[in-house]
């Protein structure tokens, strides 16, 4: 394929993943939220929610779900998506609160953090603060602001993919982090995620401080 070609193939996908948020600036609003997790099934480590805030004539080509994209390719849009975005923010919870209050709540907790941290940040600017929520696939209870959740929103919102991204490697260097002092389960590769020697690394040396426990009852016993 050419470069022309797939660079109108890229503008066409954008344009497709822009529709949510273009049918919400037609009704005259103008700070849209997209809010996405990464990291509900690892064996360890937080889980990481990312709300992003773009500007409507967002044009960076190929954002999309963040696990269809190469690390490279998440690396290079994270610092554009960063740059270009109006406001963003991160929200987490470890996994000592996963254990106590399940996966999806924490997961529902972490993007609250984020979503009211983007919000201030926008007032900060002297704005009026977040008009509507999209969300990948949850909708959050107690939230005053209209919100949408999107089955698969990640592969058809361009303000829920731009999350994903900022989210998964928000989190990813996190993991690559925890790799250094807890050297045995071979974080930097897995990120956390059940694999063959993340769990060679546990018969070896037993369970470490970031581990969800909730989630390894079977190996625990």
């Amino acid at each position: 394929m050419k470069k022309e070609e797939r660079e109108a193939l890229l503008k066409e996908k954008l344009q497709e993943m822009k529709r949510y948020e273009e049918e919400l600036y037609r009704q005259g609003l103008c700070f849209i939220a997209g809010v996405d997790e990464v990291g509900r099934g690892p064996l360890a480590g937080p889980v990481v929610t990312a709300c992003v805030i773009l500007p409507p004539d967002f044009d960076i080509l190929g954002v999309d779900d963040s696990k269809k994209l190469s690390e490279k390719k998440r690396n290079e849009l994270f610092e554009k998506i960063k740059e270009k975005a109006i406001a963003y923010a991160i929200g987490m919870v470890d996994n000592h609160t996963i254990d106590e209050i399940n996966i999806l709540e924490a997961t529902k907790r972490a993007m609250t953090e984020a979503i009211l941290k983007a919000d201030e940040k926008l007032k900060k600017q002297g704005e009026k603060g977040i008009e509507h929520i999209l969300i990948d696939a949850l909708t959050l209870k107690g939230m005053d602001t209209p919100q949408t959740g999107i089955i698969k929103g990640d592969a058809s919102s361009v303000s829920i993919a731009a999350a994903s991204i900022v989210a998964k490697v928000t989190r990813d260097r996190m993991m690559v982090e925890y790799a250094e002092k807890y050297t045995d389960y071979a974080f930097e590769k897995n990120k956390g995620y059940g694999t063959k020697a993340h769990y060679a690394g546990i018969e070896k040396a037993g369970i470490c401080e970031i581990h969800r426990k909730t989630f390894l009852k079977k190996v625990l016993g």
